[in-house]
């Protein structure tokens, strides 16, 4: 996976209209494509203090999580990346697909605050690798320095 060329093409993306909604909408299209062995990716937006279903490619997704549940709400609430090679064995795991078997999860943060997760499954177990997890954080640095999230930090309290 060449995760420098999808940063540039998300900076390229930004270019032409950094608001984050078309931007992550892309985001998830370009990942979604370009990774193998994926059944969802996509974003989870703050909004009034849980994650609400953002732009994404895949099956259809829960709409609210509650931030602490699930490998998306533990990711909000620790402030850290959730690499799980197994989301069956994962406590409180979420289940919006049965087929998926592995997940990673990366924060999203502007002005100090999380405004939203990337979300990427797998039905591969132990899909995502030490490399990836690199390469998505590195991804949504990217995200974080070109996106434009104005109203969405008034929403995550």
């Amino acid at each position: 996976m060449d995760y420098m060329l999808l940063r540039e093409q998300l900076e390229a993306l930004a270019e032409t209209d950094s608001w984050y909604l078309p931007l992550l909408s892309n985001a998830a299209a370009l990942i979604y494509d370009s990774m193998e062995d994926l059944n969802w990716a996509g974003f989870y937006i703050m909004r009034g203090g849980r994650l609400v279903l953002g732009p994404f490619q895949g099956k259809l997704a829960c709409v609210h999580i509650p931030v602490g549940r699930g490998v998306c709400g533990t990711a909000a609430a620790r402030d850290c990346t959730q690499r799980v090679a197994d989301v069956h064995a994962f406590a409180g795991h979420i289940a919006c697909d049965s087929a998926s078997n592995s997940e990673i999860v990366v924060p999203i943060h502007h002005g100090g605050e999380i405004v939203g997760v990337l979300d990427i499954d797998s039905p591969r177990p132990d899909r995502f690798s030490e490399a990836d997890q690199a390469g998505l954080e590195a991804l949504v640095k990217a995200i974080e320095a070109v996106a434009d999230f104005s109203g969405v930090a008034s929403e995550v309290k």
